[in-house]
């Protein structure tokens, strides 16, 4: 393939909508199959190469450039402050950062009066209770993280929530939200200039299909007569 431009995909539940959002915008070519195994898959017809990585790895590819563009959560972007340009807010995979807590049980009792908390966000989380002028002890865990109160790890979570379910499901309640998190274009700062061209018809492209489905969201809802 000759010279394009290289974008990183998040895998997971936020791949399928992001190849659908591509085609949409005239990446008709964007299809990836459940028993694919690729990690690069090619579409010389677009002049694209894609990148399929974990979430948490997106910016690393796009910030150092293996990467020109990405998708990726503004959850990962707030824990890891990269340096990369985020042009559009794709508003695929909402959902919102917060601080949970055990429902009605009674609190753990240590010697320590710091707080501790468990996540997988320890940066957003020592700012957020920095802010709050709140001493915390962080515990990173890299998956169930609900479990963590339930046998006295920990005094509060920070996680992603979605609709709920889980906290519920464990007895836990949400005492703030700290931010929400939706899946961003990013871009390499140095391919805006050295691929201005391809770049940025990407960016424009996906633009305006997230604009055009925006407006027919609000169409849809109807205006009161």
């Amino acid at each position: 393939m000759s010279e394009g431009v290289t974008i990183a995909l998040s895998k997971g539940k936020l791949l399928p909508p992001t190849l659908a959002l591509f085609r949409q915008a005239g990446y008709s070519a964007y299809h990836v199959d459940d028993s694919d195994r690729r990690l690069i898959v090619e579409y010389p017809a677009h002049g694209h190469r894609v990148l399929i990585v974990r979430p948490s790895d997106v910016p690393v590819y796009v910030e150092y450039g293996a990467a020109d563009l990405g998708v990726v959560g503004k959850d990962v972007l707030l824990e890891q402050s990269p340096d990369v340009y985020e042009p559009v807010d794709l508003g695929l995979g909402v959902c919102k950062l917060v601080v949970a807590k055990p429902n009605g049980q009674t609190p753990i009792q240590r010697l320590s009066s710091k707080l501790r908390v468990a996540t997988k966000y320890p940066n957003i989380t020592e700012r957020f209770f920095n802010q709050q002028g709140l001493p915390v002890e962080l515990i990173k865990l890299y998956g169930s993280i609900e479990l963590a109160p339930l046998v006295g790890l920990a005094d509060r979570i920070v996680d992603l929530v979605e609709t709920g379910k889980t906290l519920k499901a464990n007895h836990l309640v949400e005492e703030e939200i700290i931010a929400w998190s939706s899946a961003r274009l990013i871009v390499n700062r140095a391919s805006l200039k050295m691929k201005h061209a391809m770049v940025t018809e990407v960016i424009t492209r996906i633009k305006k299909q997230v604009m055009k489905a925006k407006s027919s969201k609000g169409a849809g809802k109807g205006r009161p007569r």
